[in-house]
């Protein structure tokens, strides 16, 4: 496992493919983190497609997609599953947010979140507009996952600094 990106520090630029169900077409693109400048982004990291507690985290976070946007800010799902499990996996649960393949895990790994047995540990990654690292939360087991509130809280106490 590398080393994670510390608070208050630049994260490092990334472009993985994935796209975003919108009104029944699943749009595919690639998506560059220093594209979003100026907007607040959520980096949620999740083991797999499909899977009990990746499948409730990400249906929540699309769920309360508007409090997100509400605070400017977006959600990119990462996961190493390639574009087409991604489609499907937003598909089948109606997933509004970008699904992002990082199928070799260089970018799991640029974030110190490999993890034997599992592949990536879930994590997620609140990078401020200005490319910062304003929080994270690095599950040790992954059984759980960071809620909608919470998440909205440190949204809204980096829109303060």
């Amino acid at each position: 496992m590398g080393s994670s990106p510390h608070v208050g520090q630049p994260v490092q630029d990334f472009t993985l493919p994935g796209g975003t169900l919108a009104e029944g077409t699943f749009e595919r693109r690639d998506y560059t983190l220093s594209d979003a400048r100026g907007r607040t982004v959520v980096l949620a990291f999740y083991p797999g497609d499909n899977t009990a507690v990746c499948t409730k985290q990400l249906c929540s976070y699309s769920s309360g997609l508007e409090t997100f946007t509400g605070l400017g800010a977006e959600v990119w799902g990462i996961s190493p599953q390639g574009v087409d499990s991604h489609e499907s996996f937003a598909r089948t649960y109606g997933l509004r947010m970008p699904l992002l393949a990082d199928t070799g895990r260089e970018v799991a790994r640029a974030y110190g979140i490999t993890a034997p047995g599992i592949g990536v540990r879930r994590a997620v990654f609140l990078i401020g507009p200005d490319g910062v690292l304003r929080w994270k939360h690095v599950a040790v087991l992954g059984a759980t996952f960071q809620s909608l509130d919470t998440l909205a809280d440190h949204i809204s106490g980096t829109k303060n600094k």
